[in-house]
């Protein structure tokens, strides 16, 4: 295994041999219209439990963030009005329009303010805090490369929670385990697409092999540029950063805060190497001075 293939293929760094090329999802924001038919698909097809029906008064956002009963979570965020590419142009990018109608009065909608919206999933780190500090072994890397949860191993100890960067993964509140995503682990082996891919009517959420989702998504971005859609970028799609990049990638169209996502997220385990050298070395220089003050007092 050569050291590229370790940084930037984790299920051969787990120590599969033959494996499936790595998939994930590439969410192309700038064309969900937030219809919230991927939280519906999945929790169907997993049989997620409702989280509740409460109107939280955010928008149209009734599940607030993920969680253990929220494997995919859409994000309403509503903003004043930015200097947007002419409307051909965004019709033929696929750009969706959300001018308000005047009510039938006839009137033009408001073009006061825009939406931004994005369907959040777990972000199947190559490098998975929460993986790294699971005691149990009930996460566990898949031949895909996504980080999957067996709740039947799972004892509560929600290490996990404090682990991840991302703030995705939870407990049920009725006993204590942990849940997230699975990319669909089961469908995958059976040679299907996750649900939530499955059921998005804009392709906002694509999946696929990791590497040719990443070369879509770069000519997506110089697409959006060229039609003046200056402020489109990727997050989270370079193997270089704090994560060693994930397998749930995003195309934003504002600053990462703006979705809730944090801007330079870091694995909490990545210095846990370089800490305990360090506390070693401080105990050893404590057992030294504790060596010399014994030494000292028995040679009075």
């Amino acid at each position: 295994m050569t050291d590229e293939a370790a940084r930037t293929d984790p299920a051969t760094a787990t120590g599969y041999g033959e494996h499936p090329p790595r998939v994930g999802f590439f969410t192309d924001t700038s064309v969900c219209i937030g219809c919230k038919a991927c939280e519906v698909a999945c929790k169907e097809w997993n049989g997620v439990p409702d989280d509740g029906f409460d109107l939280l008064g955010m928008s149209f956002d009734n599940t607030g963030m993920l969680g253990a009963n929220s494997w995919r979570h859409v994000t309403f965020v509503e903003q004043p009005a930015r200097p947007e590419p002419r409307r051909a142009e965004a019709v033929d990018l696929g750009l969706p329009s959300f001018d308000l109608p005047g009510a039938g009065t006839g009137e033009e909608g408001r073009t006061d303010f825009r939406w931004l919206m994005s369907s959040d999933v777990c972000k199947h780190c190559t490098h998975a805090g929460c993986l790294d500090v699971c005691p149990t072994g009930a996460l566990f890397r898949t031949e895909y490369g996504s980080v999957v949860v067996q709740p039947d191993i799972c004892n509560g100890c929600g290490y996990c929670v404090s682990g991840c960067p991302y703030g995705v993964i939870d407990r049920r509140e009725d006993d204590g385990r942990a849940w997230k995503c699975t990319l669909c682990y089961d469908r995958l082996r059976d040679g299907l697409e996750p649900a939530c891919a499955k059921a998005c009517p804009t392709d906002s959420i694509q999946f696929g092999p990791l590497d040719e989702l990443r070369e879509r998504a770069a000519r997506r971005v110089d697409a959006l540029h060229e039609a003046g859609v200056s402020e489109a970028r990727l997050y989270g799609e370079s193997p270089d950063d704090g994560v060693g990049g994930d397998g749930a990638f995003f195309l934003l169209l504002d600053e990462p805060e703006v979705y809730g996502l944090p801007p330079d997220p870091v694995v909490p385990t990545r210095d846990a190497p370089s800490m305990w050298k360090h506390a070693g070395l401080a105990a050893s220089a404590l057992a030294a001075a504790a060596v010399s003050v014994f030494l000292g007092r028995g040679s009075r």
